[in-house]
């Protein structure tokens, strides 16, 4: 294994080896000669996701989506907040507040930013439904500019946590919510938020939502559905539109 090879590599296609190679260091990753490589393969991730994500907006716009709150007001939402001036120093605010954050994380934060896929398709009743896409880590989506309101919300909900495994030796680990479950982006009552389990000082994370599974393959079958990756097998307007939404997107 070369690590210095993994960015050509990556680029070149051969891209599950390099993600299962890198995975396979563990917290190794950010040691001297390896941290570099691997950066480089992440930020090149982040920027196919962004890419996949400036064309499913442009995609559901054009359709006449109307992105919005997942509550009654539906008042209108931004579907991608792109990152700020200040979003390195978040991503190292997190790196540094929680004990470790994958390299994937990081470089979301640094070069795709905050998306919200919320809201309503002209011919698809059941878009909402669907679990569409939403990752706010920076917390621009909702207008907080300067990160700071975002962060104490993260820290809230660490603290909280930090009181549960106090007491209770069984805890599950601390995920830091970046999304609404399923049910909530729907407006109904749902579970926990969706995140990544932290500390993790890896390449990538473990995605907690409906199931667990890193977060570089969650982020691929999200853009293999198209940003909605709820929807349902039976719903046959949902799978074409989504099928039609998903065309030629890049894999990470």
């Amino acid at each position: 294994m070369d690590a210095m090879d993994w960015p050509a590599r990556y680029a070149a296609g051969d891209r599950a080896t390099v993600w299962q190679e890198m995975r396979e260091v563990g917290a190794d990753i950010r040691s001297p000669g390896l941290l570099a490589p691997a950066t480089e393969v992440c930020d090149e991730m982040a920027r196919r996701a962004r890419r996949n994500v400036e064309e499913l907006v442009r995609r559901l716009t054009a359709a006449g989506y109307r992105f919005h709150s997942n509550d009654g007001r539906r008042t209108s939402m931004p579907p991608h907040s792109p990152p700020t001036a200040t979003a390195g120093e978040h991503a190292d605010w997190l790196d540094e507040q929680f004990g470790g954050v994958p390299l994937t994380m990081k470089s979301w934060v640094r070069h795709v930013g905050d998306v919200w896929f919320v809201g309503t398709h002209p011919d698809w009743a059941d878009a909402d439904a669907s679990d569409p896409l939403v990752l706010e880590i920076e917390g621009t989506v909702q207008g907080e500019t300067d990160g700071e309101a975002i962060q104490g919300y993260f820290e809230d909900e660490h603290d909280a946590w930090s009181e549960w495994s106090d007491e209770d030796p069984d805890a599950d680990p601390f995920v830091i919510p970046l999304a609404p479950d399923a049910l909530h982006k729907s407006n109904t009552s749902g579970g926990d938020p969706y995140g990544i389990v932290l500390p993790d000082r890896g390449v990538d994370g473990t995605w907690s939502g409906e199931t667990l599974m890193s977060f570089v393959d969650y982020l691929n079958d999200v853009f293999a559905h198209g940003g909605f990756p709820g929807v349902a097998a039976d719903d046959a307007i949902g799978r074409r539109i989504t099928a039609d939404l998903a065309r030629d997107l890049l894999e990470l």
